[in-house]
């Protein structure tokens, strides 16, 4: 994981021109607390790159929804959450340490329950979303797309 003070990178993107490539990444305990800290440091560091103030309020929620599902539906001591800039795209990404019982998906509700709409938000608001297993093979990771 890229520390805050190394967010900026810089790489080659094929056909040999110079692309920008801003990423951070951060892990916090796996606590209904750390959700709030969470958006800080994503706000804080959009905010750093100058990502536009709708970007950054969807940025918001979708990690607000991704870092509460993995503290609520896993029993992960830790989440970890990226933020990736690269061209005109963002990434978002939290990663859990595993064992949820189902995979996460955008189920209906009906008006009278309180939660489960978290997903559908999620997906409602970015261009795409997704989950793959987590690198270490623990756990998994859900991933969202904004423009």
């Amino acid at each position: 994981m890229a520390p805050s003070h190394e967010a900026l990178r810089l790489g080659h993107s094929g056909g040999g021109s110079l692309a920008q490539c801003l990423q951070d990444a951060f892990s916090l305990p796996a606590l209904s607390t750390s959700v709030a800290e969470a958006r800080r440091r994503v706000l804080a560091r959009l905010r750093e790159w100058g990502i536009g103030e709708e970007v950054r309020d969807n940025a918001e929620l979708i990690v607000s929804e991704l870092f509460t599902n993995a503290v609520r539906h896993t029993s992960s001591e830790r989440v970890c959450c990226e933020v990736r800039a690269v061209g005109l795209r963002l990434r978002l990404e939290v990663t859990d340490q595993g064992c949820a019982r189902t995979e996460p998906m955008a189920r209906p509700v009906t008006v009278d329950q309180e939660g489960g709409r978290g997903l559908m938000l999620v997906e409602a608001l970015s261009d795409s979303w997704g989950v793959r297993p987590a690198e270490d093979g623990r756990g998994r990771a859900v991933w969202a797309h904004l423009s």
